[in-house]
């Protein structure tokens, strides 16, 4: 949104020509974001501690996990609001790529909050069962992969091994599937050390740091020439995001 600013406001003030600069909606997109979840987590986590009994647990786990009967539960609904408000705020909204991202992240977040109301709401302990939700995921990104397909700017099914000049694989229609599969393993690499003990944003932070580094570099054309790796147009935007 502000990116879009620096078009109309520029030529009469020049502080918004730092809109034009990836590195710097980036950095004021994570601010933003940070400070959007220190602020309203406290208050959300009040807020659902008053509406809700907290998660159960399992009764057939260990022991020392019953004295967490009751803690207050779905605090991703704050995170994914503040980095999806974020993103809007400095993002170049006529980018794809953004939009491909933010569509995948409000529906895995849609599947996350629905596991986490049957076990807050309903008292399921299991929540959404394992089989259905990465059916789910898998469809939710078969369709993403397929809208990249059909809108992206020169598109391309070849997957290329970083930093090797000519290691390079075109896998066709199997890029769908194997897109599928980098999408869906990689949620749920940082989901499954996920837990009561607030684990999951260490992993959020560090994985979502080295995507928007790949992302950034992925679409400088002077850097991935550099390093040999496949230039992306506008794949810079998803560093935003990230």
């Amino acid at each position: 949104m502000l990116y879009h600013l620096h078009y109309l406001l520029s030529d009469y003030f020049s502080v918004f020509n730092v809109f034009r600069y990836i590195t710097f909606r980036s950095m004021a997109a994570f601010v933003v974001a940070l400070l959007l979840v220190l602020i309203l987590q406290p208050i959300f986590i009040r807020w659902i501690q008053k509406k809700s009994p907290g998660q159960p647990i399992r009764d057939d786990g260990p022991q020392t996990h019953l004295v967490k009967q009751g803690t207050p539960t779905m605090g991703g609904v704050v995170v994914v609001a503040a980095v999806v408000l974020s993103t809007l705020l400095f993002s170049n909204l006529g980018n794809i790529y953004i939009w491909t991202v933010l569509g995948l992240t409000l529906f895995y977040g849609a599947l996350g909050f629905v596991d986490d109301f049957r076990k807050v709401g309903l008292q399921d302990t299991k929540g959404v069962r394992p089989k259905t939700k990465l059916l789910y995921q898998a469809v939710i990104a078969a369709v993403f992969t397929l809208v990249l397909i059909q809108f992206a700017p020169n598109f391309s099914t070849v997957v290329q091994v970083p930093f090797f000049k000519n290691l390079d694989f075109d896998l066709g229609l199997w890029f769908i599937p194997f897109s599928c599969l980098v999408i869906v393993g990689a949620s749920n690499a940082v989901n499954l050390t996920d837990g009561l003990d607030g684990l999951v944003i260490g992993p959020i932070m560090t994985t979502a740091f080295a995507y928007g580094v790949f992302a950034y570099v992925a679409g400088n054309v002077k850097i991935a020439d550099y390093l040999q790796i496949s230039y992306i147009t506008g794949s810079g935007e998803v560093a935003i995001f990230a």
